[in-house]
């Protein structure tokens, strides 16, 4: 299965958990108070999936590693929002290459240009989003090459109690 085919059908909260090192329950409160929302389908009530687009994945695993620099969820959350607005993009975290030194997050737009997000100067280090995305790119073939039907809930456990 190539990357593009699981674009397609989206990835659903327990492979997105693991593929991101998060707990259900961070994915479930992160959508519900709108850190990060779903792309390509939002839960509907019990028993609905939410379905995770690549992009998601990558943002997310760029979240968790902001949050293992040091970084609060608050000023992820106004990061996100001030990202968002600077490039007028939903997808901030993944249109741009971010460091961070648990301080404070900064943005660089190209090598020539660092800004601090929050608009104060620190020494930092740095989160490339490319290379976040070929590691999703390659936890996703190994995700998929483990299991012959991604989107099987009967063969997943976390899936059918997600279900439920």
């Amino acid at each position: 299965m190539t990357i593009g085919a699981t674009e397609q059908l989206g990835h659903r909260a327990p492979q997105v958990c693991r593929l991101v090192g998060i707990t259900y329950r961070q994915l479930d409160y992160w959508a519900r108070t709108d850190l990060l929302k779903p792309s390509l389908q939002a839960a509907k009530g019990s028993g609905s999936q939410r379905l995770y687009s690549f992009s998601d994945i990558v943002q997310l695993k760029v979240i968790k590693r902001l949050l293992d620099a040091g970084m609060s969820l608050t000023k992820i959350r106004s990061a996100i929002a001030i990202l968002a607005e600077q490039l007028a993009s939903d997808r901030p975290l993944a249109d741009v290459t971010l460091l961070s030194d648990g301080s404070t997050i900064y943005a660089a737009h190209s090598e020539d240009e660092l800004v601090d997000v929050f608009r104060r100067g620190q020494g930092v280090f740095g989160i490339a989003v490319g290379p976040v995305q070929a590691e999703v790119e390659g936890d996703l073939l190994e995700l998929y090459s483990e299991t012959a039907q991604p989107d099987a809930v009967a063969d997943d456990p976390l899936a059918r109690a997600e279900a439920t």
